[in-house]
C-alpha cells in the first residue's frame, strides 16, 4: 500500500508491508498472501486511480506506482520505489463531452511554481505534445500547487546560468501560449508574464499580481514590457512595472488584467465553463479570430482590415464552414471536424 508522510516539509511516499495494511479484513488478507503482487497492484490503484494523464518531462520510472511517486522515497521492510525526478508540468486531457480541453499544470511545490530549466523544458514538451494533436481546441493553464499560481523565476537557478543561458532562458519565456489562465494565489514577475501571454484570464478573489523585477534591477524581459500596456494601458503599466508593487484580485479585474475575477476557489469552474463554450464552436474560426485580432493590433487599420479578409476569406471552403450552415438549417448543434 502506498501513503504519504511529510519530513521537513517535503511529502514523503511509504511502501507499506502488505500484511501492515486492514490486519482486520480477512478477504483482502488471503488475497495478499496468496496473490501479493496482484494485491499491490490493486492497493496502488485504490490510492491514486489512473486518469487520461501524461508527464510532460522525464520518464524514470515503471510499474504500477510510476507515474505517482514523489522524488523523495524511503525504505519499509526491505520494499524501496526507484527515485524519480518531479515532473514539474502535467497534461491531461479531458474526455466525453469535454474532448477537446486540454489542462496544462504547474506542479513544482517546492519552489513554489518556479520557472527554472526544468519546468521550462517541460512547457516546451507540453507545447510541442498538444501542437502536434489536431483534436485540442481549448488549453488552460493552471496550478496544482496551493495558493500559488507562478512565484516567477527560479533566482537560484538564474544566479548560476552564464549571459547566453539567461538570454535563452527569457525567449523560452516568450513563446505565446494560446491558454486560458487560471490563477488563484500568486502570480509573479516570470508567472505574471505567463499569465499576460494567455488568450483570457480567470483569477479566484485571493489572487495577486506583480511586476518586482525593477527591484532586482532588471525589467520584466519575457513579455511583461510590452503585453502589459497592450491590456491595461500605457500609463497603468507604468505603475505597475516601476514600482513593482502588488494588487489584488479586485484590483486585477478594475484595470482589465483579467476577464473575471471569483469567489476563492472557483476559478477553475470559472474557466471550465468558457473552455466549454469556445469548444463548441468552429475550432479553425476560433484560430483565425485570435489570428485575425492578434496580428491586426500590431498594424495600421487599412492593413489590419485586410488581414480579416484574408482570415475570412480561409474560413469559406472549409467543411465546418458548411457543417455550421447545415446545423441551423436543420436545427441541431453542429458537428465540428477542425476542417
Amino acid at each position: 500500500m502506498l501513503s504519504s508522510q511529510r519530513t521537513e516539509g517535503k511529502p514523503i511516499f511509504i511502501v507499506q508491508s502488505p500484511l501492515e495494511k486492514n490486519p482486520d479484513d480477512d478477504r483482502m488478507l488471503m488475497c495478499r498472501r496468496r496473490f501479493p503482487s496482484i494485491a499491490r497492484q490493486i492497493a496502488g490503484c485504490i490510492a491514486n486511480p489512473p486518469s487520461d494523464q501524461f508527464l510532460a518531462g522525464k520518464f524514470a520510472a515503471t510499474g504500477p506506482f510510476s507515474h505517482h511517486v514523489h522524488p523523495h522515497v524511503i525504505r519499509a521492510r526491505g520494499l524501496k520505489l526507484q527515485t524519480v525526478h518531479e515532473q514539474p508540468v502535467r497534461i491531461e486531457r479531458l474526455s466525453g463531452s469535454d474532448s477537446g480541453i486540454v489542462e496544462v499544470k504547474l506542479d513544482r511545490p517546492g519552489a513554489k511554481n518556479a520557472i527554472g530549466k526544468e519546468m521550462l523544458k517541460g512547457l516546451k514538451e507540453a507545447i510541442e505534445m498538444i501542437s502536434s494533436d489536431s483534436s485540442a481546441n481549448v488549453l488552460m493553464i493552471q496550478s496544482s500547487v496551493p495558493k500559488v499560481f507562478c512565484a516567477g523565476a527560479d533566482l537560484k537557478e538564474r544566479k548560476l546560468m552564464s549571459p547566453s543561458e539567461v538570454q535563452l532562458f527569457v525567449n523560452s519565456l516568450r513563446t505565446s501560449y494560446s491558454y486560458i489562465g487560471v490563477i488563484e494565489g500568486a502570480a509573479l514577475g516570470g508567472g505574471l508574464e505567463l499569465v499576460l501571454s494567455c488568450d483570457l484570464r480567470i483569477c479566484g478573489e485571493a489572487a495577486t499580481f506583480s511586476m518586482p523585477e525593477t527591484g532586482l534591477a532588471i525589467i520584466p524581459g519575457a513579455g511583461g514590457t510590452q503585453r502589459l500596456p497592450r491590456l491595461v494601458g500605457k500609463s497603468v503599466a507604468k505603475d505597475l512595472i516601476f514600482t513593482g508593487r502588488k494588487i489584488d484580485a479586485n484590483d486585477a479585474m478594475s484595470i482589465g488584467l483579467v476577464n473575471h475575477s471569483v469567489p476563492l476557489g472557483e476559478a477553475y469552474s470559472k474557466a471550465l465553463e468558457i473552455a466549454r463554450e469556445i469548444n463548441q464552436k468552429g475550432p479553425l474560426a476560433v484560430r483565425m479570430a485570435k489570428r485575425a485580432i492578434n496580428k491586426g493590433l500590431e498594424v495600421e487599420m487599412s492593413s489590419a482590415l485586410a488581414l480579416e479578409e484574408d482570415c475570412y476569406e480561409k474560413l469559406l471552403n472549409t467543411k465546418d464552414r458548411l457543417e455550421g450552415l447545415a446545423a441551423f438549417a436543420e436545427k441541431r448543434r453542429p458537428r465540428y471536424s477542425g476542417e
